[in-house]
């Protein structure tokens, strides 16, 4: 048994009884003292509350909490900062001044869990992960001898993470030299644009996020610095932090790059360009977007071997799968994708469209903007600025005798009714929507003003998906999941259900995970359910038969992808759960 969960078994704060009730239903002796707190026999704040009262009487170290990764770090340290008098920051929340740590050993820093992060007149205030370790604020006092420090406190893995960013920007500190020096000698603006250096840190950027596997790239300026972010398996992590004067050459570069007006800089402007990382090539498409300090330039990596993906290799259940295809190969009709922003409607649009493009079919796409570039496919892009929307598109595609028409998306009323009228009258439309689930889709048709009668004749089949991070397969490990979780589920798995987890390793940058899956649930549209839409019948009624007809919900494909080790639970239970 854990140290904290025996002393308060001593001091009667939690009494044997609890602890056994626990033990006799098979929870592991390490994990007693979170099953308290989930039941309620003792509150994470009364918990925390002891722990560091121990702390300040020195009884406990403050690395204590690292033997518990169900107890947040975060709250001990704001609850320390308050009991102390100090200041608690989240690192991420504010602009660090990175010249400071140019000026002291980034060796110090690290050996003391120590980030200076400002200055003012009167001092320098770094933050520290334990504030009662007063050796290493002794040995960080000296190594600013002019100013007395001020002593804040952060979270160990935010001082790590910041100090890696410091340590990346270290690495690059030749390349910004050569920047500044070669800024500093041209005069005029279009020789600047032309220094070979800022082609060079574009291709460091690019390669290091193309390497990281993100799926886009953010440089964002501040009022101090430059951020590079970059989006990896859904989520945005720092990758480099520049000087500021270094974003503008790079700005004007990047809109060179991609044939945009360098001297536009109050409306926003979309372009895009190719280059070569490494052996493959890559599109990058542009977005520049006015604000406070300048503008954010966001760049989509698309990678053209993504565009050639197979739907069962995107993660479809061989089930959900044939449904599909069964969809696909209706004479004629719609299918719907739908799903949030960011599901990966758009990869499974051109997964479809791999499954339909032959030589004896004419395949027309309308999309905003085209993404990938196809072979055998007619692909038309949006420009509204000359009055070539959606509608206007698809009504000139269907005098162009198409067999299939692939719809970006449905953003209107005008659009949905050309696209059901073609479904009907004998051409195969596939498109998305964005609703929740499957079943929502037949509804919100109906609030776009489309007839039931109409629905239910051009209606083959939907889709709704989302997109899962995969446990990364280096360290991976069973997760001990929480009595109250498992009672949660229990109409969902099996009895000896076992589940997994990523503890964070090197492979997968400590997240645990390493690349995304989809999880989905098909409907097709059966007669007795195509009856029903004809009458109007509501949600639950559809509903009820389509379960009745097979169909299987996207929760129970989620928590099916964690009993086979695909994903962890928590995963599933935060992106599908109802």
């Amino acid at each position: 048994m854990d140290r904290i969960t025996k002393d308060l078994l001593a001091n009667g704060s939690i009494m044997q009884s609890q602890v056994d009730r626990l033990l006799a239903k098979g929870i592991s002796a390490d994990l007693i003292l979170r099953d308290i707190t989930l039941s309620g026999f003792m509150t994470m704040d009364r918990l925390i509350r002891y722990i560091v009262d121990q702390i300040r009487q020195g009884v406990y170290e403050l690395s204590i909490i690292d033997n518990y990764d169900y107890i947040p770090e975060q709250a001990v340290l704001k609850k320390l900062a308050q009991e102390l008098d100090m200041l608690y920051i989240d690192l991420d929340s504010i602009d660090m001044d990175y010249n400071l740590t140019e000026k002291v050993p980034l060796t110090q820093l690290k050996r003391h869990n120590a980030l200076p992060i400002s200055e003012d007149d009167l001092s320098i205030t770094v933050a520290f992960n334990d504030p009662i370790d007063i050796v290493a604020q002794e040995a960080i006092q000296r190594l600013f001898p002019r100013k007395p420090i001020k002593v804040a406190i952060a979270t160990k893995k935010q001082i790590q993470t910041y100090l890696f960013k410091v340590e990346l920007k270290d690495s690059v500190k030749g390349l910004v030299k050569k920047i500044k020096d070669e800024l500093n000698s041209i005069s005029s603006i279009e020789e600047q644009q032309e220094a070979s250096s800022i082609l060079l840190l574009i291709d460091v950027i690019l390669k290091a996020c193309i390497n990281g596997r993100a799926s886009d790239i953010h440089i964002e300026p501040t009022e101090k610095n430059c951020v590079v972010r970059a989006r990896v398996d859904g989520k945005l992590t720092e990758i480099f932090i520049f000087e500021k004067g270094i974003y503008p050459p790079l700005a004007s570069r990047l809109k060179l790059l991609a044939n945009l007006d360098i001297a536009e800089k109050r409306k926003p402007q979309d372009g895009r360009f190719s280059t070569t990382v490494g052996s493959n090539d890559f599109d990058f498409r542009i977005s520049t977007l006015p604000i406070l300090y300048g503008e954010s330039i966001v760049m989509r990596i698309l990678d053209k071997q993504k565009a050639l993906v197979k739907l069962e290799d995107a993660g479809m259940d061989s089930i959900s799968y044939n449904k599909l295809l069964k969809g696909l190969h209706a004479p004629h009709g719609i299918i719907l994708v739908t799903g949030p922003t960011g599901s990966g409607k758009t990869t499974t649009l051109y997964g479809a469209l791999n499954e339909l493009r032959n030589v004896e079919d004419k395949v027309i796409t309308v999309e905003d903007p085209v993404e990938y570039r196809m072979n055998l496919i007619q692909q038309v892009q949006i420009n509204p600025k000359v009055g070539l929307g959606f509608a206007e598109a698809l009504r000139s595609i269907l005098r162009q005798d198409p067999d299939k028409i692939m719809i970006g998306e449905i953003r209107d009323q005008e659009t949905l009714e050309i696209a059901i009228k073609a479904a009907l009258t004998g051409h195969l439309v596939i498109s998305t929507l964005h609703t929740n689930d499957s079943i929502s889709a037949i509804p919100r048709m109906v609030d776009m003003g489309i007839e039931n009668y109409l629905i239910s004749g051009a209606l083959v089949a939907i889709q709704a998906q989302r997109l899962i991070r995969k446990i990364c397969q280096s360290c991976k490990v069973e997760e001990n999941v929480p009595l109250s979780t498992l009672d949660d589920l229990k109409k969902y798995i099996p009895e000896d259900a076992k589940f997994y987890t990523g503890k964070g390793c090197k492979e997968c940058n400590e997240t645990g995970f390493m690349g995304r899956e989809m999880i989905c649930e098909v409907l097709n549209i059966t007669e007795k359910l195509s009856s029903l839409i004809a009458k109007g019948a509501s949600k639950e009624a559809l509903l009820a038969q389509a379960q009745e007809d097979g169909f299987v919900g996207i929760f129970e494909n989620g928590i099916q992808k964690a009993l086979d080790g695909v994903t962890s639970i928590q995963e599933i239970l935060k992106v599908a759960k109802a």
